[in-house]
């Protein structure tokens, strides 16, 4: 009997001990992210920047599923500038930044101190990404104005200044 009951007391130690030294974020959430980047139109060019060390990350084309790491350093999370061209279109970048984990919180609730300073801020699993999900509308560099943004504007010719009055053409 008495050897049940200093095994029960050896487990349950044993639990306790990794809820206190393990980080809560570190146990339900993950440092790495998969970001789905789409466009509109389909098949443009992207490149992911790691913005602090100014270097790329990726290449491809849309659409796309990448997986970013939130990590940046003991306390620090990445950004990344996402950049994305197609010949027609201007270029569009939006940024994806690290934003603190709610699982990180956890850490206060269950008294995991040592994951609250040392163990999440290490493995990066305190940060998420945000946006998880980006969606790029490329705007065409045509000088055509789409139909339904066309308009038809009616001028006096005496509001026309005299220096312009010989480009107008006249309709007959």
């Amino acid at each position: 009997m008495k050897d049940k009951t200093n095994s029960l007391r050896i487990i349950i130690c044993v639990v306790i001990g990794i809820f206190i030294l393990a980080g809560c974020a570190s146990i339900v959430s993950k440092s790495n992210w998969p970001v789905i980047i789409r466009s509109t139109p389909d098949e443009a060019d992207i490149s992911i920047r790691d913005v602090k060390e100014g270097k790329d990350v990726f290449k491809g084309k849309t659409p796309t599923t990448v997986t970013l790491t939130s990590k940046g350093g003991y306390f620090k999370g990445k950004t990344y500038l996402v950049q994305a061209s197609k010949e027609g279109f201007e270029k569009q970048s939006i940024e994806i930044i690290s934003n603190v984990n709610g699982w990180y919180i956890g850490n206060l609730i269950f008294g995991g101190l040592i994951g609250f300073l040392i163990v999440d801020p290490l493995t990066g699993a305190m940060w998420t990404l945000d946006p998880k999900e980006v969606n790029l509308k490329l705007t065409s560099k045509s000088s055509e104005v789409p139909r339904d943004q066309r308009t038809l504007s009616i001028v006096l010719l005496k509001d026309v200044p005299d220096q312009l009055h010989d480009k107008l053409i006249r309709i007959k």
